[in-house]
């Protein structure tokens, strides 16, 4: 008898699992859709006086996906989850899992591996692929940029140097107006270098042309003979230009921690640096407090049907607290805010509200 009761555990973790990815992807689909749309209406006219036409369009359509993509995934969760728990709802199907003995709480455990699956998809998009794409994106955009001098200037830090960079122009590979401000240990200025010009060739590495030099020697400083071209020795190549001149791009954990620690150029706080790792590898938990912030549409009542307001309520709850995290990590990025403040509260308090709820209406 208690077989036949009681549906299967895995046929049943399997065909949930499946819906919620079904209705998941395809919002997800339509969401990055609609934002393609949007973005293309913003840049086709840019491509187009680039005379870059119908591939560039593609090109740029392309390149941006990875990036709209990791976007939309959490509204997406919360849009397939509400459609469907919603329809499961409306069609009695959740009434005959609960007289079968499914509970709320052994329902959304068996939505948690589809919803940590979702989860692990936007921590790689985030991490490794929208990270490569963009930088693709802004290497090709500033290559094909025929007025690269109206790039905006940047500061960057790499060991005891502080450099300022007024241009990027040829995807990275050439530098106009470079200033390299060398500093001792005890951070005291020793030397001044500009160049007019930085060019970077695969044989010979960054080439500074027109340079000038001035040696500090405290109390005093001496301007060094004018030099025509000198090599450059640094470890940065011109994509870390295209990053550098981008503002907040994408960056890996691998490029954030070597921030952190100093081993790469980095033009961001670590209160910044510390609040993106953090809140990235978090993206799975918030995920499960999305799906968490829809299971009260199971409650819907019959002969309320689709008149009912609980899946809107739950959509605006959704969307509050995706509102909410991104406020606290834009404090966190200002450095109101520590980074373990900026992104964990926001969890832990929607998650007590989601489940009040949920105990309330399961004592009902």
């Amino acid at each position: 008898m208690s077989k036949t009761s009681h549906p299967p555990r895995f046929v049943l973790l399997r065909y949930l699992s499946g819906v919620l990815l079904n209705r998941v992807l395809f919002s997800c689909a339509v969401l990055v859709g609609l934002l393609e749309i949007l973005a293309l209406l913003e840049q086709t006219t840019p491509i187009l006086q680039r005379h870059l036409g119908i591939a560039g369009i593609l090109t740029y359509a392309g390149m941006r996906l990875p990036f709209l993509m990791a976007g939309a995934l959490p509204l997406s969760l919360l849009i397939g989850a509400l459609v469907m728990l919603s329809q499961m709802t409306l069609a009695s199907e959740m009434a005959i899992l609960q007289a079968s003995g499914l509970s709320m709480l052994g329902l959304y455990k068996r939505l948690i591996p589809a919803t940590l699956i979702i989860g692990a998809l936007g921590v790689v998009l985030d991490d490794q692929v929208t990270p490569r794409s963009e930088q693709a994106l802004a290497a090709w955009w500033n290559r094909t940029d025929p007025h690269p001098e109206k790039g905006h200037a940047f500061w960057f830090h790499e060991g005891r140097q502080v450099a300022r960079v007024t241009y990027v122009a040829d995807g990275g590979n050439m530098l106009s107006g470079l200033d390299i401000y060398s500093r001792d240990e005890k951070g005291l200025l020793q030397e001044v270098i500009h160049a007019d010009r930085a060019d970077y060739t695969h044989a010979n590495g960054w080439v500074l042309h027109t340079v000038k030099r001035i040696q500090i020697n405290d109390p005093t400083a001496t301007r060094l003979p004018s030099e025509e071209q000198r090599n450059w020795q640094t470890t940065l190549h011109p994509w870390d230009f295209i990053r550098l001149s981008t503002e907040n791009p994408p960056l890996s954990s691998g490029t954030i921690i070597g921030m952190l620690r100093g081993h790469l150029p980095s033009d961001s706080s670590p209160g910044f640096l510390q609040a993106g790792l953090l809140e990235r590898f978090l993206r799975p938990a918030a995920m499960l407090v999305l799906l968490l912030i829809a299971m009260p549409v199971i409650y819907i009542p019959p002969r309320t049907g689709t008149r009912s307001w609980l899946p809107v309520w739950c959509l605006g709850a959704g969307l509050l607290f995706i509102v909410a995290q991104g406020l606290l990590r834009a404090m966190g990025n200002a450095g109101l805010l520590p980074p373990p403040v900026a992104t964990v509260p926001g969890l832990i308090i929607f998650t007590l509200g989601a489940a009040t709820v949920l105990l309330r209406n399961e004592a009902k």
